[in-house]
């Protein structure tokens, strides 16, 4: 028995070395010696496959399991350790880590509470390498909900987090014992909060951005006395008025700057996060296979490996394409094996129509590609002085110095009758250059509100101008909106220009104040953003007005938008007319064409639901109705056939036949966006999402079925989406409109309903379509 022992020793060893001679000696020092069951005389092997029985192995990688295991995963309680030193203690559902446990990095830091499919996700603590812990709520490794942090320098946090930062209401205390406490965003002061010097009881309440008071406030001395102003770190900006204590008093603080604050603000930095090494969910399984079952269960006599990932089994060696590459690859192109392979074009796009929604077996094709979208107005187009008029007229708008707007506006700036006429001569003017068009006058509306909201959504002025008034002409969409108002895109793809009505221009600025509040309050929010309100008045006899609205297309991206959607949640006329040879990937389909299921993360679906009902209330108590949801999908895996690759349908070497059938693509991708929590800047509620969606069939009519029944046919994707189409009043020609079609229609299928039925309807139906990824 000793001599069994002891070679059985030497296999171990001779493993571990192999990869990290650590291994050994932490193994030994934590799990204690080790007894190791020789691959081909194991007393376990006869044991069934589905029974839960207790097994301790050194895997051929080197890692080590001791625990409960069934059906070659680690399935109970158990203990591993990887051959990094990185060890996991606790509960696991079928070789996910699930349950309770607890995580060692081996430089020190650790995690212990509640894990899901792989991630830390639930209630647990996590002490880092410097000292700092936290105790709280996670999701997906990251902390998000409430929590409280503790520094190894002796600050704490005790408040709301979002994506591992501090979002929300939350109280910093700082190891001196001065504190804030108000709301947070992206880990930053941000928004209404006070500070509190607890040295000598001075204070500040008020607003503040990126750490800093900003806006309206007010200082308090603890005499009584008290200064209220508004807030900037520039001094020209700078104003307010200083109270005494007591009325007619002479003495206090008169001499005292604002700026001081900010001096003395500047010793308080929060500290940052740190970053970790790797994620639990990063760690792959090495797991044993018995030499016994025949067949598929061993290649050539030998054990026969499965790498899985701890928090979900995936059959197979993992190949470069079965990571989703969110970050690389290029328009036409299909990731394979690493490679770029161009997409064949002129493949005809599966049909989404009444007549084939019940056909579940025939295989999904990529779109027909199309041309880039519009016609560039050159000189002899039927617009082009229309073009040259509207970049003259913003090039003057936007260039037009002005003084640095607070975010915080007063009432004026809002008010219908704020505009400023511009005449623009061909010969010029004082303010305005020569030009080669007819004479023209040029109105802008609400100009300071405007410029405000291009600094609220981060807008350079100077790209800004670049690209609406460059060398590069717009291009006209080829034909009018249903409204029967034309677009222009710029060259970059970054504006949209809309011609409008007057009733939309007075819809927009009627709302105005109650959408810029919005949009201040909620930075995710998904309503289209507006950047200007514009109007070229033509000299002539006509005196022609065209008002035009700049707004930012929501489909500018580096990635190729596959297919387009414009969801309403009405069914009546909710259908793409065109023949399906004639469907492109710029083709815009509607409510009864959807044939998927939109499946988003957990934390990023409840920011969803939670917007969704903050814009549709906004929406409503605004009097708009007929607005869509307009959701753009960019497919991550596409066949050099043309075909979609459904999730979990790649290949896997020769006699792997289990699957799980989770996906296996989105999870590389997904942790290192967890790494590194600055990434997710560039990911954003609506804005390059990856998620994944699943494929449904409708079983009835699908006039009447409006939501298709999913399939279990998931496809990674790239998801782009917002609500469009918000200046449409219930006036009196959509109440005629209402009457009429609930004469020959069912009035819940028609998109003309009130208001408050619209916002109810189409919340019914996102939610419906919008679901949490459960995978």
């Amino acid at each position: 028995m000793m001599g069994k022992d002891s070679s059985m020793m030497k296999a171990w060893e001779a493993t571990v070395k192999k990869t990290q001679a650590v291994a050994k000696k932490r193994a030994n020092s934590i799990f204690g010696s080790t007894y190791v069951a020789a691959s081909q005389g194991d007393e376990n092997e006869n044991k069934d496959e589905t029974e839960v029985y207790h097994a301790e192995r050194v895997l051929s990688n080197g890692d080590y399991y001791k625990g409960e295991w069934v059906d070659n995963f680690p399935h109970g309680k158990g203990k591993y350790l990887w051959t990094d030193g990185c060890i996991y203690v606790g509960e696991w559902f079928k070789g996910k880590t699930m349950g309770k446990g607890r995580f060692t990095w081996p430089t020190g830091p650790s995690y212990e509470g509640e894990f899901k499919s792989g991630y830390m996700d639930g209630i647990g603590s996590y002490t880092g390498a410097n000292g700092d812990t936290y105790k709280g709520q996670w999701v997906m490794n990251l902390k998000h909900g409430h929590g409280e942090k503790i520094y190894s320098n002796g600050d704490k946090y005790e408040g709301e987090w979002r994506r591992g930062l501090q979002d929300g209401q939350g109280k910093y205390e700082w190891k001196d014992e001065n504190y804030y406490i108000g709301e947070w965003r992206n880990g930053s002061i941000w928004g209404k909060g006070s500070f509190v010097w607890s040295s000598n009881g001075n204070r500040y309440d008020g607003y503040w951005e990126d750490g800093l008071p900003k806006g309206n406030g007010t200082f308090k001395w603890v005499d009584g006395s008290f200064y209220v102003g508004n807030w900037s770190k520039d001094p020209v900006d700078q104003n307010g008025t200083y109270y005494p204590s007591s009325p007619g008093s002479s003495e206090g603080h008169l001499d005292w700057d604002p700026q001081q604050v900010y001096i003395e603000l500047s010793e308080y930095q929060i500290c940052p996060s740190e970053k970790v090494s790797i994620l639990p969910s990063q760690k792959r399984l090495a797991v044993w296979r018995s030499t016994k079952g025949g067949g598929g269960d061993c290649v050539s006599g030998k054990p026969r490996r499965m790498s899985v990932d701890a928090g979900r089994a995936s059959v197979g060696v993992e190949k470069p394409s079965d990571r989703m590459q969110i970050w690389g690859g290029g328009e036409g192109t299909d990731i394979n094996n690493g490679s770029r392979t161009p997409i064949k074009e002129g493949h005809e796009l599966f049909t989404l129509h009444a007549h084939a929604c019940n056909n579940p077996g025939q295989p999904l094709k990529a779109p027909k590609k199309s041309k880039r979208q519009g016609e560039t107005i050159c000189k002899g187009h039927k617009n082009y002085e229309l073009m040259l008029n509207l970049q003259l007229g913003i090039r003057h708008a936007v260039g037009r110095p002005a003084p640095s707007a607070s975010l915080d506006l007063k009432p004026s700036a809002f008010d219908s009758k704020e505009k400023v006429w511009t005449r623009f001569p061909p010969e010029g003017s004082k303010y305005t250059p020569p030009h080669p068009s007819s004479e023209f006058k040029w109105k802008d509306y609400c100009p300071v509100v405007f410029r405000t909201l291009r600094k609220l959504f981060k807008v350079d002025a100077a790209d800004y101008m670049l690209s609406i008034c460059g060398n590069d002409a717009l291009r006209e969409l080829s034909s009018p909106g249903k409204s029967g108002s034309f677009f222009y895109l710029t060259n970059d793809d970054r504006y949209m220009i809309k011609t409008m009505k007057k009733a939309e221009a007075k819809a927009l600025l009627r709302m105005l104040p109650a959408y810029y509040n919005h949009f201040r309050s909620f930075d995710n929010a998904l309503l289209t953003k507006f950047y200007g309100l514009h109007c070229v008045k033509l000299n002539g006899p006509s005196q022609k007005k065209v008002r035009f609205i700049i707004m930012g297309n929501l489909f500018c991206s580096e990635y190729t938008i596959h297919r387009r959607f414009d969801l309403k949640g009405s069914s009546l006329g909710r259908i793409t007319t065109k023949p399906e040879s004639e469907i492109t990937e710029t083709t815009i389909l509607k409510d009864l064409d959807l044939n998927f299921i939109f499946r988003l993360q957990r934390s990023w679906f409840q920011e969803f639901c939670r917007q969704i009902d903050r814009d549709c209330e906004l929406l409503e108590l605004e009097g708009i109705m007929d607005y869509s949801l307009l959701v753009g999908i960019h497919f991550k895996d596409i066949s050099p056939e043309g075909e979609l690759i459904p999730s979990g349908s790649h290949s896997p070497p020769a006699g792997d036949s289990e699957s799980d059938g989770t996906p296996h693509m989105s999870r590389v991708d997904m942790d290192q966006l967890l790494l590194d929590p600055s990434r997710w800047a560039s990911i954003k509620l609506g804005v390059h999402m990856p998620a994944r969606v699943e494929r449904t069939v409708r079983t009835s009519d699908c006039e009447l079925q409006l939501v298709g029944e999913p399939i279990g046919e998931y496809y990674e994707v790239v998801l782009f989406f917002g609500i469009i189409d918000i200046l449409q009043d219930y006036d009196i020609s959509k109440k005629l409109e209402h009457a009429y079609k609930s004469i020959h229609y069912d009035p819940t299928s028609i998109s003309a309903v009130d208001p408050r039925q619209y916002s109810r309807r189409f919340r019914d139906f996102i939610f419906k379509v919008f679901s949490q990824d459960s995978s």
